[in-house]
């Protein structure tokens, strides 16, 4: 009667010699397989990165109250806005215009990116060079 134990390697469908949790081991807590680290405890519980003050925590009826202050306030906003002769049309087209600048405007910085590389120099000297502001 051979009473050898299989080797570490030897491994068959129903049976292999490879360590894993079963039954009653799961109940003795979690495996711990990342070794120890003196810069930081890399077996800590996860802590989320958005945390939120127990001060900060508000009740929903606190929650509704200040949003319904605040749409007042809006309101209020709106209507000296519009008694002073702004138009929410108008408002549209400025706004549709800032988007179309800030494009033309990532566009070129683009353009003198690539000119200062292909001349090997700066975006700086290139400013200058072309008669343009930095706070431009």
């Amino acid at each position: 009667m051979n009473t050898e134990q299989p080797a570490e390697s030897d491994c068959s469908p129903n049976k292999c010699s490879v360590s894993t949790p079963e039954g009653n081991d799961l109940k003795r807590g979690p495996l711990k397989r990342t070794p120890f680290s003196k810069f930081k405890r890399v077996n800590s519980n996860f802590k989320s990165p958005l945390q939120v003050p127990e001060s900060a925590k508000v009740s929903p009826a606190e929650e509704v109250a200040e949003l319904e202050r605040r749409r007042e306030q809006l309101d209020t906003e709106i209507a000296q806005l519009e008694a002073e002769g702004c138009r929410v049309e108008e408002l549209e087209h400025h706004i549709d215009m800032l988007h179309e600048y800030n494009d033309i405007k990532d566009i070129g910085q683009s353009l003198l990116g690539r000119i200062a590389a292909v001349r090997g120099t700066t975006t700086r000297d290139l400013y200058s060079h072309f008669g343009l502001e930095l706070d431009d």
